[in-house]
C-alpha cells in the first residue's frame, strides 16, 4: 500500500512540476473569460434557444454514430462539416455586438489628446448648450403630450443611422427639437442624431431590439431606444408620447422615471465625465470635466 502511495505522490509531483504557472494561469483565465463572455452574450436571447438546438443536434450526431445509423450519420455529418459557416450565419447579430462592444472606447467621449485647452473648453461648451436645449425641448414636448427619440453619438460613430435620416447639421435650440418632433412634421416618427453638440440629423431609423425582458407596455421608440444602445455606444434618451415618462437607455439597458434634473445630470455625465470608473449603484463616480472647466 506504501508503495501505491508513494507512485501516486510521484506522478503528481511529476505532474506539478510540468506546469507552467504563468502561461498556464493565464491560458486558462483567458479561455474562462471568453466562454463567460460568449454565455453573457447569448443569455436572455433568441441565441440561447439557437445553441439549445445546437446541443440536440450534436446529441443526435454522437446517437447515430454509436448506434451505427448511417443514414442519419451522414445527413448530420453534412450538416456539421459546414458547421462554423452556419454558426456564423446563425448567430451574425449577436457576432456583429460583441465585435462593436470590444471597440467601445473606455475614455471619455470628448477626445482631449492632440486638443489645446481653448478648443477643449469650446467642445464642452458647445455640449453644454446642446444638453440644456435638449433638456427644455423635452420639457416643452412633455408638457403639450408629444414624444422624443434623441440618440447621443459617443464613441461609434453612427454613419449608416445618420444615413437613413436628413441631415440637418443645425445648432440646437429648444425650438429647432420641438419642431422636429411636432406630431406634424415631416421628421417626427424617426430619432434625432446629436453629433460634436449639434443637431447632425433627424428622421433616423434605429435598430429595434431582440431583448424579451423588456416589457410589453413599452412601444417601438423605447425598443428603438434600446436597440440603438446595445449596437453602439451611443446615449439614447426616449421621451414616451403616452406617459410623458423620461427614459434613458445605454449599453442596452434601460432606466426609466427621470426627473428634468436627473435627466440634464445623466446627459452631463454621459458626455462630460469620464466613464472609466462606477459605483455600486452604476453611477459614474470619476473626474467631471465639466465642473473643472465651468469652475474655471
Amino acid at each position: 500500500m506504501s508503495e501505491w502511495f508513494s507512485i501516486v505522490w510521484d506522478n503528481i509531483v511529476a505532474f506539478l512540476s510540468s506546469i507552467d504557472w504563468f502561461r498556464d494561469t493565464l491560458d486558462v483565465t483567458l479561455v474562462a473569460f471568453v466562454i463567460y463572455s460568449i454565455i453573457k452574450l447569448v443569455r436572455d436571447s433568441r441565441a440561447e434557444q439557437l445553441l439549445k438546438g445546437i446541443l440536440i443536434f450534436g446529441l443526435a450526431f454522437l446517437t447515430a454514430s454509436l448506434l451505427d445509423l448511417k443514414t442519419m450519420y451522414y445527413l448530420l455529418k453534412a450538416v456539421f462539416d459546414y458547421s462554423l459557416l452556419v454558426i456564423i450565419i446563425i448567430f451574425q447579430p449577436e457576432i456583429r455586438r460583441a465585435l462593436e462592444q470590444v471597440a467601445h472606447s473606455r475614455f471619455s467621449p470628448i477626445n482631449l489628446f492632440g486638443m489645446s485647452d481653448e478648443e477643449t473648453e469650446m467642445e464642452i461648451k458647445r455640449w453644454q448648450r446642446a444638453i440644456s436645449a435638449v433638456c427644455s425641448a423635452i420639457e416643452l414636448l412633455r408638457k403639450q403630450q408629444m414624444g422624443a427619440l434623441i440618440v447621443f453619438e459617443r464613441t461609434t460613430k453612427l454613419g449608416e443611422i445618420i444615413n437613413s435620416g436628413t441631415v440637418i447639421n443645425a445648432e440646437p435650440t429648444p425650438e429647432l427639437i420641438g419642431n422636429l418632433f411636432f406630431n406634424n412634421a415631416p421628421l417626427h416618427d424617426g430619432a434625432m442624431v446629436m453629433r460634436d453638440g449639434v443637431v447632425h440629423a433627424a428622421g433616423c431609423i434605429l435598430p429595434l431590439t431582440d431583448n424579451q425582458q423588456i416589457s410589453r407596455e413599452l412601444g417601438t421608440r423605447h425598443r428603438a431606444g434600446v436597440g440603438m444602445s446595445e449596437n453602439s455606444d451611443a446615449l439614447v434618451v426616449v421621451l414616451s408620447e403616452e406617459t410623458g415618462i423620461i427614459s434613458v437607455a445605454v449599453g442596452g439597458e434601460l432606466k426609466r422615471n427621470y426627473s428634468m434634473e436627473a435627466l440634464r445630470v445623466a446627459l452631463e455625465n454621459g458626455m462630460l465625465w469620464n466613464r472609466s470608473r462606477r459605483d455600486k449603484d452604476g453611477e459614474i463616480k470619476s473626474k467631471n470635466l465639466f465642473r473643472r472647466w465651468k469652475t474655471k
